[in-house]
């Protein structure tokens, strides 16, 4: 296939490459780590709280409230009024190229490349522009909305749905049989090669639904080695513009990068919720049912890349993906060899979570840990799950095929986590990248560090 010229002269391709560009440059520094935790905390996620809410009031303003949840004011509902109603509007038209979008793309009847890329550029700038609409509820934010619909699970209901999992793990984790149906869309021409997407339904019971893959192809690669690589939590890759993409590397390397939707993201994100909400406001399910259902979705991608191209296969991941990645390569053991990886690509990783929650800012952010302790848990019950989510001390992967990288500053999954696991593993020093960096700018870091990308390409020859 040939893309032809009109790429070239695509000025919005260009305009976003000089954007995250310029956003690499930006934040590809230790203080960017400072800023961008306290926005977090302080700006996006009750932010995101306020938005969210809009999904289920459907424009009432009486109705908005119980749903974040907080106390109405009078003086806000003009202004909430006018926030509703552009709410409704954008997601009333990104409804509507999204149905379009999977007509177009899933089809039966061949497009136009030209056309395929309108379709898709005109959806992904109107999901862009819903998730925007955020910012008419900032005037709330004065009211001190939670971070999170907090819906912490009790022990009780935990041991009901994972008690059998601290006996016996495999049944919740093993590759499904028969796989269950991929349907493959059309291609798409982008600015590294072509773009397609993958839908199944998930194997994964507590999780469910439909999984979307967006499917990176670098041009002019037959057989390419392919890395299904993981996002971070509530980071939402194919729904924004002008985002710090990591995988951009590895693509211009010669992968093939497929990136699986997580569960409660994006298009799996539940009515009420923003994405990746869930996982934090059920926790300590949420974050079970995520990450041991990505496993098993794992398995269906994994089984899709090795029917599709003849080169090595890789996991790999950033933050939640990462942790997704070596969970999946540890318990892969379990899986039919095939769909066993042959190496692992792990950006800003740890070795154990229940530490980090405790250790971590994200206990901080989202008092995940203190709600559960006020609910009924116990901390040696809290780890004795969370410990289900921990990789294994021998991944199926040699050392020489892991290529992990972690930053000095990183406070979100603390370094020296994922420094011990590294260490356990024996990684080689040749695969070990240790940057001055926290958890966000690892991610930005790596637009202009080419160095890992590299690496993982000649350890997977």
């Amino acid at each position: 296939m040939s893309k032809g010229n009109y790429l070239d002269s695509d000025a919005e391709t260009l305009t976003e490459r000089a954007v995250r560009g310029l956003a690499g440059l930006f934040a590809a520094h230790p203080w960017f780590d400072r800023g961008g935790l306290h926005a977090l905390e302080r700006w996006y996620f009750p932010l995101s709280r306020l938005w969210a809410a809009a999904c289920e009031a459907g424009g009432d303003a009486a109705r908005y409230y119980d749903g974040v949840p907080m106390v109405g004011r009078f003086e806000d509902r003009a202004r909430l009024t006018h926030a509703l109603a552009r709410y409704e509007q954008a997601r009333a038209a990104a409804t509507a190229i999204e149905t379009q979008w999977r007509a177009t793309l899933f089809g039966d009847a061949r497009q136009p490349a030209a056309s395929l890329k309108g379709v898709e550029d005109a959806r992904l700038s109107l999901r862009h522009s819903f998730n925007a609409t955020r910012r008419h509820f900032h005037p709330l934010l004065k009211r001190k909305p939670p971070r999170a619909r907090v819906e912490i699970a009790t022990p009780g209901e935990v041991e009901s749905a994972y008690g059998d999992a601290l006996l016996e793990l495999g049944p919740f984790i093993s590759a499904p049989d028969p796989m269950p149906e991929v349907a493959v869309s059309h291609a798409v021409p982008s600015a590294l090669g072509w773009d397609r997407w993958l839908t199944f339904q998930s194997p994964a019971r507590r999780v469910g639904g439909l999984v979307t893959a967006r499917v990176h192809e670098p041009e002019g690669v037959a057989n390419p080695p392919t890395v299904i690589f993981g996002h971070g939590i509530c980071v939402e890759f194919d729904h924004w513009r002008g985002l710090i993409d990591e995988v951009h590397a590895l693509v211009r390397e010669g992968f093939r990068v497929i990136r699986p939707e997580a569960a409660w993201h994006g298009r799996r994100t539940p009515q009420g919720y923003y994405g990746g909400e869930r996982i934090i406001a059920t926790f300590p399910a949420g974050v079970l049912d995520a990450l041991l259902g990505a496993v098993r979705e794992w398995a269906v991608v994994a089984d899709w890349a090795r029917r599709t191209s003849s080169g090595a296969l890789g996991f790999g991941g950033s933050s939640l993906g990462a942790l997704t990645a070596q969970l999946a390569a540890s318990l892969a053991r379990e899986w039919p060899e095939p769909l066993r990886p042959d190496g692992l690509f792990l950006v800003t990783h740890a070795g154990d979570l229940a530490h980090c929650l405790a250790s971590g800012v994200l206990s901080r952010v989202f008092a995940g840990l203190e709600e559960a302790l006020r609910v009924g848990w116990r901390e040696d019950e809290l780890r004795r799950y969370l410990s289900l989510l921990n990789p294994e001390p021998a991944p199926v992967v040699p050392a020489s095929r892991i290529v992990s990288i972690l930053g000095r500053r990183d406070v979100v999954l603390p370094f020296d986590s994922g420094r011990r696991l590294v260490e356990d593993w024996c990684l080689p020093e040749a695969n070990l990248f240790l940057l001055d960096r926290g958890h966000f700018s690892v991610p930005a870091t790596l637009l202009s560090d080419k160095r890992p990308a590299r690496r993982f390409r000649e350890v997977m020859r």
